[in-house]
């Protein structure tokens, strides 16, 4: 039987009126990846800055190596040999790959740092990971992928035992996680433990050993990944049952008015893209990373200069040459990025409602604060976000509230065509649900919107029609009643 090498239990978190943590636990063995899962704000990033000495404990108890710690910080937790590594990364873009890796732990020849010796240790490093990366070379300049792998290396030069990992395929391709996946079982097989977060719960099977389940702040259960179904899980972690059927037929009226038609868009990476969109429609966009949907859906909001191709709102030839063009006749872009092109997090939740409407809360040069306050009250409650208040910063909402608030600031302004990029990427399963039920509300209410996923099921499930993108070019189109996953794939990997 495999050695334990983490235990916590009984962990109490209190913040001002939050019971953060309830009685929460977490085990870990040597060699294991350990999936622990949950629905946004269930408290896995709470738990994990308990463990890293981010946040201190209100009670509980904390064993690694089976002895009993007080995490007082990360650099202690990586003294005792804890790493992590963040959805986020932390890496320095104008330093090298090997001045990452030994930032504040240099080799040095006498008082001057060993830059030959700091090379030569990363580069061993990297091979020890099969990962060939140049330890000289600039991190800005590696794809998020390979900066991941150098995060991985920077945790490992801390002796880590147990890793964390939050998200890590958030950002990556297919074959880019199957390289990570080797990495991680690599490092199981040497009796390193890990700690992998995800929302992704269908590649848990291809990598997890263990899974735990945490659902408001507290310790739900924990299954061997192989005696447990997908639909366990989403069960554990939500309370409830739910069921991902895909849509069978269109929804949208058979003499549904053309609200957006596109003609021969061209610009950046799309080349001659045409498509119209129905009122009451969700127009999917399926293809592969870097297929030109995002490009495509950027050029018609303005964000990305085009270079040809005409746009007809509502029958009525309009030209958009910026955001606050299309946004004028009635277009609205949710970026897949919202924390970044989305949302202003360090604002309230209220301020961020009304960002796209400012001046209607204008008197002279002062804000409507009451009037404000009252709008963003009306969308809270229309569209169900989950905050203590309207002066809550959205930072400290869960994914799928910052994605509502981003819907509520596009439908204040009174948006007719709503792209959404990705919309509940990052977003755990429960709170998909709700963005889903949004959205087929509003399309119901007579609102048109173009989604672009990566997510097939998705797509499936969403969309009345879908469009299929490859190399900046439209290679098809199928409607939800005769779509197959084989069709998708089949234009997705045509070449005009």
């Amino acid at each position: 039987m495999a050695e334990v090498l983490l235990e916590m239990t009984g962990i109490q978190k209190y913040f001002p009126g939050v019971h953060a943590l309830d009685n929460a636990s977490l085990s870990v063995k040597k060699g294991e990846v350990h999936a622990l899962v949950g629905e946004n704000g269930a408290g896995k990033s709470t738990l994990m800055k308990v463990l890293t000495g981010i946040y201190k404990k209100d009670d509980g108890i904390i064993k690694f190596r089976g002895q009993e710690i007080e995490p007082i910080g990360p650099k202690h937790s990586q003294a005792l040999g804890i790493g992590i590594i963040h959805q986020e990364l932390n890496l320095m873009p104008h330093l090298t790959v090997a001045q990452n890796i030994f930032i504040g732990k240099e080799p040095t020849h006498g008082i001057f740092i060993d830059q030959s010796s700091e090379n030569k240790q990363a580069r061993e490093m990297l091979k020890a990971l099969h990962v060939d990366i140049d330890p000289t070379i600039r991190a800005g300049k590696l794809t998020v992928a390979k900066q991941q792998m150098v995060e991985i290396a920077k945790a490992l030069s801390y002796d880590s035992e147990l890793l964390i990992m939050d998200e890590p395929t958030a950002a990556l391709t297919e074959t880019e996680i199957d390289e990570l996946f080797k990495v991680i079982r690599d490092l199981r097989d040497k009796g390193h433990g890990i700690i992998y977060i995800s929302h992704r719960l269908d590649e848990l099977p291809e990598i997890s050993d263990r899974i735990t389940v945490m659902r408001d702040g507290q310790y739900v259960g924990t299954r061997e990944t192989k005696e447990v179904s997908k639909d366990n899980i989403i069960s554990m972690m939500v309370g409830r049952t739910i069921y991902e059927k895909p849509k069978s037929h269109s929804t949208v009226e058979k003499n549904a008015p053309v609200v957006l038609k596109v003609e021969h868009l061209m610009g950046g990476n799309t080349k001659d893209v045409s498509f119209e969109l129905r009122k009451g429609e969700i127009l999917g966009f399926a293809g592969l990373m870097g297929a030109g949907r995002t490009e495509t859906m950027r050029a018609l909001f303005g964000a990305d200069p085009a270079t040809g191709g005409e746009v007809f709102v509502n029958g009525k030839k309009v030209h958009v040459k910026s955001p606050n063009d299309a946004i004028a006749h009635g277009i609205c872009y949710l970026s897949e990025d919202r924390k970044a092109f989305g949302l202003a997090v360090g604002l309230s939740v209220r301020d961020n409602c009304v960002l796209a409407t400012m001046d209607e809360f204008m008197t002279g040069p002062f804000t409507n604060d009451k009037k404000i306050d009252e709008k963003a009250r009306e969308y809270i409650k229309k569209i169900d976000i989950k905050t203590p208040s309207t002066k809550q910063l959205v930072r400290n909402l869960s994914g799928g509230n910052q994605q509502k608030i981003v819907i509520a600031k596009w439908l204040i302004r009174n948006s007719n065509v709503l792209i959404f990029d990705e919309p509940t990427r990052g977003i755990d399963v429960g709170a998909k649900q709700e963005i889903y039920k949004l959205m087929n509300a509003l399309a119901s209410e007579g609102k048109s919107i173009i989604m672009i996923s990566s997510e097939m099921p998705e797509l499936f499930r969403m969309s009345d029609r879908i469009i299929v993108m490859c190399e900046g070019r439209v290679t098809g189109e199928v409607d939800i009643s005769d779509v197959t996953q084989e069709k998708i794939m089949t234009l997705a990997t045509m070449n005009m």
